[in-house]
């Protein structure tokens, strides 16, 4: 009888009701009572019993369940923990003596490449630098050793690539180049498309984006030599346009030169790196030369034009610029040349580097913002009459 009854265990408590009006309905005999009341309670003792069991496994499942989710929390958080150890103890590895290592760095007269040419000179390399113009040259010799060179060089002729090559390769021998920094850049003007000429944008991509892809191409066989390092500056911007100009096309370029070089050296024992600044205070950033180059170019814009943007346009554009240059930009210089240098002397250099808190936390971070956010953000200068075409 109790394993019958023991079957209908997982009787409710309501009905136990039903049992006992069975019993006072159903059972006209003091015995047969005496038996059913027996049997409803072995029914309530042996639910109780079903149910306290349930009740058990329930709660140790979840207390199960919990403990589960926490080890692999722990089991996670343990794992990048290790991860970025192991990764930070490799990216403080360095190369040994650079004592006899050559650099070849572009755009020398100011900026990156000036700052960079007088540390490496320090740090023992031996740099060849590359300056624009004499007066930039002979200030830069001032400052540094004799060991540090300079080699006269427009990166957008042929004839002056070819000439530095030459000396290049005097000046190494067999030991081949070791690095080759690709840091000459211009601004060229930041504006809306619909002001510019074709001008506008040929002369930024010339400086940077086909100069140094003629003069990588030109310097490969002493690199390869050397099994060294190419360093592309690019820029944040590189990722992310603000308007219109040159600029942000070279930039977009170089990201995709840089890209395809750095896989295709890969097999020559070449490491190729990338940096993307954000901004900083040099000649690239300087307002009194954009609004000196958006006011002639206004100048010459037809009425038409004129009056889709409005006369106040200009002055607010201006003032944007300038408060946006002026909140971000950064004084520090050796934010770049630290991507400079740890990309020439780590054992193991990283692909890309970023420069810049507003490059970490602004304008990389945009990029990944779907495309209409990025557009709403980004889009300030409100055209004032969008009718008057």
């Amino acid at each position: 009888m109790r394993k019958r009854l023991r079957a209908i265990g997982s009787l409710k408590v309501t009905d136990y009701l039903s049992i006992d009006q069975l019993i006072t309905t159903t059972a006209p005999a003091e015995a047969d009572r005496r038996n059913l009341k027996s049997a409803s309670e072995i029914v309530r003792n042996e639910s109780f019993k079903v149910e306290t069991e349930w009740i058990m496994k329930s709660n140790y499942g979840s207390h199960h369940l919990l403990y589960a989710h926490s080890k692999m929390l722990a089991f996670t958080l343990g794992f990048f923990l290790i991860w970025f150890l192991c990764w930070w103890m490799r990216d403080k590895l360095k190369i040994g003596n650079v004592s006899d290592k050559y650099v070849f760095i572009t755009g020398c007269d100011t900026g990156f490449g000036n700052l960079a040419a007088k540390a490496f000179d320090v740090d023992g390399f031996r740099v060849l630098a590359g300056c624009l113009t004499e007066e930039g040259a002979q200030d830069l010799k001032k400052e540094t050793s004799s060991r540090l060179k300079t080699i006269l060089l427009d990166i957008t002729k042929s004839d002056s690539i070819e000439n530095a090559t030459d000396l290049i390769k005097v000046e190494v021998g067999n030991r081949g180049l070791w690095g080759l920094i690709n840091n000459a850049g211009i601004a060229g003007i930041f504006c809306p498309t619909d002001w510019l000429q074709i001008e506008h944008f040929r002369r930024p991509i010339e400086v940077n984006l086909l100069g140094p892809i003629e003069i990588t191409l030109k310097l490969l066989p002493l690199i390869k030599k050397a099994r060294g390092r190419i360093v592309n500056v690019s820029s944040v911007l590189g990722r992310l346009s603000l308007t219109g100009g040159g600029y942000f096309p070279s930039k977009f370029g170089m990201e995709a030169f840089n890209d395809s070089l750095r896989r295709d050296m890969k097999h020559f024992g070449i490491k190729v790196s990338c940096i993307e600044p954000g901004m900083f205070v040099t000649k690239l950033t300087d307002c009194n030369l954009q609004r000196h180059g958006k006011q002639e170019l206004w100048d010459h814009l037809s009425p038409d034009l004129k009056k889709q943007y409005g006369e106040n346009y200009l002055i607010q554009s201006d003032t944007r610029q300038e408060n946006l240059v002026k909140k971000l930009s950064s004084t520090d210089l050796s934010k770049v040349v630290w991507c400079m240098e740890h990309a020439l002397t780590a054992k193991y250099p990283r692909s890309r580097y970023s420069a810049g808190i507003d490059a970490k936390l602004l304008w990389i971070p945009m990029t990944y913002l779907p495309t209409f956010a990025s557009d709403y953000l980004l889009a300030q200068d409100i055209v004032i009459d969008s009718t008057a075409i």
